[in-house]
């Protein structure tokens, strides 16, 4: 496919579900904006909903289904390509403690009219800065802007993010239970560690897990470390044992045991089959 087929930026309006690009799950990560009525969905085997106000981020290759759209719903979404927006990152530390949240809390909340007004600016921003292309340095100049509206977007969302991790000692325990695991996945891997840190047995974190999201805690831990071992392994200025020593493995041989066993791959198959397809890319 060309670039006409598949552009790295899409800005557009979508009121149903035939508006949305063909595979758009595949391609793009998506930020939607709500400007009036609602969309319900169903987002890793939980239902959610986004309405008038409100902003959602999917990303490419999410487990989304059951798409309902209300009569009156409008919204601006901007479609970034996965590798494109993944490839320009500007920091892995907040790139990886973001990509857990939002992969557990997909829709926000735009507390102010000029956070929105901010979120439509970025989107125009970004979409103009693609089309952009008689600009001698249109490449470098579109990397940077990725990097800029990332950087905004974070920045907007950064007080609901601390929020959450902060709030160990109000709301419900499963939330509790998935601020810890945001924090802690890489080190700490059985769920007795987080029942104990909640003060209740494992079995009973199981059954709160099971309740409020239909999934087991063991699988929260496997989901959460599965994506930050990912994001690590993709980063090439790190070497194995550095990542080993991260996650507090006792051998390397330990380390490559339980990626195989996560992943299916070797660390060094992963690597090898990551770095073949940015070369297709390139």
């Amino acid at each position: 496919m060309s670039e006409t087929d598949f552009p790295k930026i899409l800005l557009t309006e979508v009121f149903k579900e035939k508006d949305l690009p063909d595979n758009f799950l595949k391609i793009y990560h998506t930020h939607l904006y709500c400007h009036r009525g609602f969309l319900e969905f169903t987002f890793n085997d939980e239902k959610m909903r986004c309405e008038k106000g409100q902003f959602l981020f999917w990303f490419a290759e999410s487990k989304l289904s059951e798409l309902k759209f209300s009569g009156n719903f409008k919204s601006s979404v901007l479609f970034v390509e996965k590798d494109f927006l993944t490839d320009n990152n500007p920091d892995q530390g907040w790139t990886i403690d973001s990509q857990l949240h939002s992969r557990i809390f997909p829709v926000k909340t735009i507390s102010s009219e000029i956070d929105k007004k901010t979120i439509l600016k970025n989107f125009k921003i970004m979409n103009e800065r693609f089309f952009e292309k008689d600009h001698i340095f249109y490449e470098e100049l579109l990397k940077r802007q990725m990097q800029i509206f990332i950087l905004e977007m974070w920045n907007l969302f950064a007080k609901e993010y601390e929020k959450r991790k902060h709030s160990l000692q109000t709301g419900n325990q499963y939330e509790h239970f998935i601020n810890l695991l945001q924090q802690n996945c890489l080190q700490h891997r059985e769920v007795q560690f987080y029942s104990d840190l909640l003060n209740i047995s494992a079995k009973y974190l199981n059954y709160l897990c099971k309740i409020h999201s239909g999934t087991t805690a063991s699988e929260w831990i496997k989901r959460h470390t599965k994506v930050r071992l990912t994001l690590l392994l993709e980063n090439k200025n790190l070497n194995f044992s550095e990542i080993s020593d991260e996650m507090n493995f006792s051998s390397p041989s330990y380390f490559t045991r339980y990626v195989k066993n996560l992943l299916g791959v070797t660390p060094g198959e992963f690597r090898g089959r990551f770095k073949a397809k940015q070369n297709e890319r390139n």
